[in-house]
């Protein structure tokens, strides 16, 4: 995909240091330096470990989806793409580092994001059958929680759109942004993404697309997810109580609970924050998400599925990656309601704007379950907190 003029003027964000500029007179120097560097060199430039770096130029070259120029190996198309948005530069400051015109680094950095985007499917796994081990392993969620698969949340990731398309991506803050839904396990990883929803778009609004589009988020049978409580308590999905508190880190440390709402929403939400860690994550890697890079919209939208693909692969090959490693241990700062994101997959190539979402309605029925469903677990958990 070409890029255009527009585009070339790319992200948003700082300018490269000198110290970087300075490693090498041309790109394909600057990329062995840094290859052939400590492994820390690869973690700072392009975000992961060598060996992860090294294996993924390989998949993209097995599938056909990158091939060596005659003026630019993969090794350096991936690099070029993975330095923008891991430090959310300018791609004049790139052309600086690189030593190539914005064309050629505007067009290796979608061919790139393109290749990416093909093997995202394999990148995101749908959840199993089986009981987590983290809440397997923790008897403040088990037995209760046996059958949750995963969270899901929603976040805003900040867009540059046209004057005359600003109007629906202004959230309620006034900002320009995407509303994303996503979904995501209990070891950090992502299930689902979907991208592209206007800032105006409400969470059920995005919801609702979520479980009625085509490629939908599925859950599997006897199966849920937790949301918060901006979501409604449905088949599938459990919220916690909204009469009850809820969030506060003081509740979560230190306030006993005094009833059986009360305890279920301490816990649910201890479950919860884990959406929290890996947005977190994602964030810290890739800080091009937290601009509104200059891109047309299909390459923004393109860009949130992507940086989450490139989070599962880094999981799936190096578990103890040192952000990994760090947001595991706690040593990170937690958020006020950070939201996940939502993403399908495969993501559609167009780009979600929508004006009249589908919308699937639960009858009193099904919601009357999903209700004994939520009062079981914490009825249950509450006997037992008291015994």
């Amino acid at each position: 995909m070409e890029s255009s003029e527009e585009e070339n003027d790319g992200v948003s964000g700082n300018h490269a240091t000198k110290e970087l500029i300075h490693l090498a007179s041309n790109g394909a120097k600057f990329i062995d330096e840094v290859l052939n560097g400590q492994n820390e060199c690869c973690l700072e430039n392009f975000r992961m470990d060598k060996h992860v770096f090294y294996k993924l130029c390989d998949i993209l070259q097995a599938k056909g989806l990158l091939r060596h120029t005659n003026r630019i190996k993969i090794e350096e198309q991936l690099g070029i793409f993975m330095f923008i948005i891991g430090h959310n530069l300018r791609t004049r400051a790139v052309q600086e580092l690189f030593r190539y015109s914005g064309e050629t680094i505007s067009r290796h950095f979608n061919n790139v994001l393109n290749a990416i985007m093909s093997i995202s499917l394999d990148l995101f796994q749908p959840p199993g059958s089986g009981v987590p081990s983290e809440i397997f392993e923790d008897p403040r969620f088990y037995p209760y929680f046996k059958d949750c698969v995963g969270v899901i949340d929603g976040i805003h990731v900040p867009v540059t759109v046209g004057v005359d398309e600003q109007g629906p991506f202004r959230n309620k803050n006034g900002l320009l942004s995407q509303n994303i839904l996503a979904a995501c396990s209990f070891d950090l990883k992502f299930q689902y993404v979907l991208a592209g929803w206007e800032g105006s778009a409400t969470d059920l609004q995005v919801f609702n697309s979520a479980i009625t589009r085509q490629n939908k988020l599925q859950v599997p049978e006897g199966k849920y997810y937790i949301v918060d409580s901006k979501y409604q308590n449905v088949p599938g999905f459990v919220a916690p109580y909204s009469s009850t508190p809820y969030y506060s880190k003081e509740f979560l440390s230190d306030y006993h609970p005094q009833d059986a709402s009360e305890l279920f929403n301490q816990r649910h939400s201890l479950l919860r924050h884990v959406i929290d860690r890996t947005f977190g994550i994602l964030k810290a890697r890739f800080p091009i998400l937290m601009s509104a890079p200059s891109y047309p919209l299909q390459t923004q939208v393109k860009l949130v599925v992507a940086a989450c693909a490139l989070h599962n692969y880094i999981r799936r090959e190096k578990p103890d990656d040192w952000l990994f490693k760090m947001y595991e241990e706690g040593s990170f700062p937690m958020e006020e309601s950070q939201p996940p994101l939502e993403m399908e997959v495969p993501p559609k190539m167009d780009v979600e704007t929508q004006t009249q979402p589908s919308v699937h309605t639960f009858d009193s029925e099904e919601i009357a379950l999903a209700s004994q469903l939520r009062d079981s677990i914490a009825t249950e958990m509450w006997n037992d907190f008291i015994q």
